[in-house]
Formats: structure tokens, C-alpha cells, sequence
């Protein structure tokens, strides 16, 4: 219940820098909002930007006795309509800095964005590669990077 009470905060929270990011207006890459959001970066493919983000969660997890320390999420735009893609299925693979990629992992979607908690446990670059299959039928890949300090 807890893990729970504590997702939906943070979907709450999330909310607000999605919608900023999903209307272009958004930080450089690596800037920190709020101390805890990261922007990871922006990509098109096939006429759809994802907007990728990660959200510290280490410390409020931790007091939950969980691994996860950060938070995943990625919005898409139509670029040709404007419009936000809701809806779709959103896979993620990550490649951790000794180079060891993970097994696929599904993203949730709601709220205008799909995400999943992660752990990223050790120091250096990690590779978030995502493979989509949005309400449009067609399939997308997406790359992103994230130096973790």
C-alpha cells in the first residue's frame, strides 16, 4: 500500500515538468528540476519526439527498504499535430556502465507518459534504449544516455 500512496504522489508530481517538456519549452540536457528531476533527453523517430526523464526516488525508497533509485519516464509528441500519445506499449532495455544490458522491461502508461522504477546502482553512463509500438500501429526506437554521479 505504501509503494502504492507513493507511485501516485509521484505521478502527481511528475505531471506538471511533462506537460512543460511535451510543449518544447524544457532545460538544457542534465539540468535538475526541483533537485530531483533530470531531463535526459529529447529524440524523434518517424515523426514522434519522446521526451525522456529521470526522477530521483533513491532516498523515499530506501525508507521503504527498496533498491529502485530512480524513476523512468518518457512522454511522445506528434510532431506533425501537436497532440500527446497516450496510449501504445513502451518497452526498455538498459545497458548499465560495465556495458551488461538488462532484460526488457514494460513501461506503464498513465498520465501522459509511460514509466517504470529502475535502479541504477552504480556510477558511470547508462544506455536507456526503448522500443515503442504507439496507438498509431507503427514501430519506433528510441536512444537516450545518462551519466549517474
Amino acid at each position: 500500500m505504501k509503494t502504492l500512496t507513493l507511485i501516485t504522489v509521484f505521478f502527481a508530481l511528475m505531471s506538471v515538468p511533462l506537460v512543460v517538456a511535451a510543449s518544447g519549452q524544457h532545460e538544457p540536457e542534465g539540468m535538475s528540476t526541483d533537485g530531483l528531476m533530470f531531463i535526459v533527453g529529447s529524440m524523434t523517430s518517424k515523426s514522434v519526439r519522446g521526451m525522456a526523464h529521470l526522477k530521483d526516488v533513491s532516498e523515499a525508497m530506501a525508507k521503504m527498504g527498496m533498491k529502485t533509485t530512480h524513476y523512468f519516464m518518457i512522454a511522445f509528441v506528434d510532431e506533425a499535430t501537436g497532440e500527446q500519445i497516450e496510449s501504445g506499449t513502451v518497452t526498455l532495455k538498459i545497458t548499465n556502465p560495465d556495458g551488461k544490458v538488462g532484460e526488457a522491461i514494460e513501461l506503464i502508461g498513465m498520465q501522459g507518459h509511460f514509466g517504470v522504477d529502475i535502479a541504477l546502482d552504480m556510477e558511470g553512463e547508462y544506455h536507456f534504449k526503448l522500443a515503442t509500438k504507439l496507438a498509431d500501429g507503427v514501430k519506433r526506437k528510441y536512444h537516450f544516455h545518462h551519466v549517474n554521479k
